[in-house]
């Protein structure tokens, strides 16, 4: 394992801003570097505000640097509707990894994209895995039934919940067992912890997914943050064929989105070049389409 160097962390620098400000020549750049994805360990941890997510997400960068894991963090964070940029960066909560030379830490935005996940997000991803992080963890907004993206970016994910969520388990069912492999209830020593993780046992087991571990942490106590690392290395090594359907369908993804953001930003420079703008933009669009279908664009 080596050390990225002052020049090569400031290239990747680089190239994660340019992947979050959509340009073009990002792509370029992976298509050269996608030889060399495949190696990291991707790791994700969702679960709704204040549930702990940076504080566990600490904990295990911690025990994976114990292990000397080379280690990058992805916070997705609410975009700003002014800037765009990511509000509220969850890197300060990340504080005591700062100066670790192996530790790299980048707070993304959403993008505006309902399932918390930008197209930025996977081309980061595959650039820290390029650069050689063993593990990268990605740490969501947010959790609920649209919130799926995760699932087709991380290796594993996990669901924190906390015991002030027990009467609103139900309304979130459909999303939980679609996001989760492991399921942990942080804070643990509220009142209220044993019987969240009663029901989300039994909620699996309904759903035939026993399996599924149902975790009790206190993101303070070290020795429960081991037995989350624990589960999602467990997860990693014992679900290859899992993983490997999950990173295809992940790869199909990120094809669509490319494809999507190219599309838009053609035909956003091709309707800016029009002399003379529609009067009936309806009428425009129906009529331009009987001329160039877009089926005859993609039959071949």
């Amino acid at each position: 394992m080596t050390v990225l160097d002052s020049g090569e962390l400031r290239t990747l620098s680089r190239l994660i801003s340019a992947a979050e400000n959509q340009d073009p020549s990002v792509m370029e750049k992976l298509a050269g570097l996608f030889p060399k994805i495949g190696a990291a360990r991707v790791i994700g941890i969702t679960g709704p505000p204040g549930a702990g997510k940076s504080s566990l997400t600490s904990g295990l960068v911690k025990l994976l640097r114990q292990q000397k894991k080379k280690v990058a963090v992805v916070a997705v964070d609410p975009v700003s509707p002014f800037t765009g940029g990511a509000l509220l960066g969850d890197r300060i909560r990340l504080v005591d990894h700062f100066n670790d030379p192996e530790v790299f830490i980048r707070s993304l935005s959403t993008r505006g994209k309902l399932g918390g996940l930008s197209l930025a997000t996977r081309q980061v991803v595959h650039l820290l895995d390029a650069f050689g992080f063993d593990y990268i963890l990605i740490e969501t907004v947010g959790v609920g039934q649209s919130e799926v993206d995760i699932r087709k970016i991380a290796d594993v994910t996990a669901v924190i919940l906390v015991p002030e969520w027990g009467d609103a388990i139900q309304t979130l069912k459909a999303g939980l067992l679609e996001i989760g492999d492991i399921f942990v209830v942080n804070k643990s020593d509220r009142e209220g912890a044993d019987r969240l993780a009663m029901e989300l046992k039994n909620m699996l087991q309904f759903a035939r997914r026993e399996e599924s571990p149902v975790l009790l942490t206190i993101a303070s106590k070290i020795e429960t943050v081991e037995s989350l690392l624990s589960a999602a290395t467990g997860f990693l090594e014992k679900e290859m064929s899992v993983i490997v359907e999950r990173r295809k369908e992940g790869l199909r993804e990120v094809i669509v989105e490319l494809l999507e953001s190219q599309l838009i930003r053609q035909v956003r420079e091709w309707a800016q070049k029009q002399a003379k703008p529609a009067a009936n933009p309806y009428e425009f669009v129906r009529d331009f389409l009987k001329k160039k279908p877009l089926e005859k664009i993609f039959s071949s």
